[in-house]
């Protein structure tokens, strides 16, 4: 079974630790786009035709299905992927539902803050989503869209980071939310950075799980192959070493 795997940059290497851990049976293709990160801050077009090469190149591969680690990526190029390829495909979205069934019932604290980088937060798939479930009186949009280029340079918990995110978040009205969305696969390197700054009752939800859910239900459920991992970087073979190294570092925080 071969799985691509395909960000922006390393934000998706946060997906691929709760695949391999659930699912170690695989050979796991990783594409990052570091060449050109961040795609929050790019045009739709632009963003589009990045996608559409990446995937093709993934396909080249041979893969069997295809993860869009990438909350950007997805809501620009997910519908031209699907109609362009047979094998499954796979993408991320905000987790606003468990958000929004976290706060049912609530009064008080039933508000629900949605993080995410600047194009996703634009988008009407993100827009859709909200009012389909008709939490559009009660979710609020921050963009963080700083934390992308953070990541992508390791920097995981410096005086920089801190500033950054205290800054964005010290307006918030924070007794009045329940749940805080982290809409972008970077920014899971933060939660606990995150978790904080914010008062303990406030839950911090991401799409992860979910997305590996849909994954596990596409595979085999008897596989016995060994876990392979490969690292491609805007095209070009790379050493694994560079993103185990992220890897390692989710994994000490997750």
């Amino acid at each position: 079974m071969r799985i691509g795997f395909f960000d922006s940059g390393i934000g998706g290497l946060t997906v691929l630790h709760e695949a391999i851990k659930v699912y170690p049976h695989a050979h796991y293709i990783y594409y990052a786009d570091t060449k050109n990160v961040p795609y929050g801050t790019k045009k739709k077009k632009e963003i589009s035709e990045l996608v559409l090469s990446a995937a093709e190149f993934l396909s080249e591969k041979n893969i069997d299905l295809l993860v869009v680690a990438c909350n950007t990526a997805t809501s620009v190029a997910i519908k031209s992927l699907r109609k362009k390829y047979e094998f499954p495909i796979i993408g991320m979205e905000p987790a606003v539902k468990p958000a929004a069934e976290r706060s049912k019932g609530k009064t008080k604290q039933n508000r629900i803050l949605v993080c995410a980088t600047k194009l996703t937060l634009k988008e009407q798939k993100l827009i859709d989503l909200i009012a389909d479930l008709k939490a559009s009186d009660k979710v609020d949009l921050l963009s963080l869209q700083k934390l992308v280029r953070y990541a992508e340079d390791m920097k995981m918990d410096s005086k920089s980071v801190r500033k950054y995110l205290k800054r964005k978040m010290e307006t918030v009205a924070w007794e009045h939310y329940s749940s805080v969305v982290l809409g972008c696969t970077h920014f899971l390197y933060y939660r606990s950075v995150i978790q904080e700054l914010i008062p303990s009752h406030i839950a911090i939800i991401d799409g992860n799980k979910g997305t590996i859910s849909r994954m596990l239900a596409l595979l085999p459920k008897k596989e016995k192959l060994k876990l392979k991992l490969s690292f491609y970087k805007s095209g070009k073979k790379s050493k694994t070493k560079p993103y185990q190294k992220f890897l390692d570092f989710y994994s000490s925080i997750s």
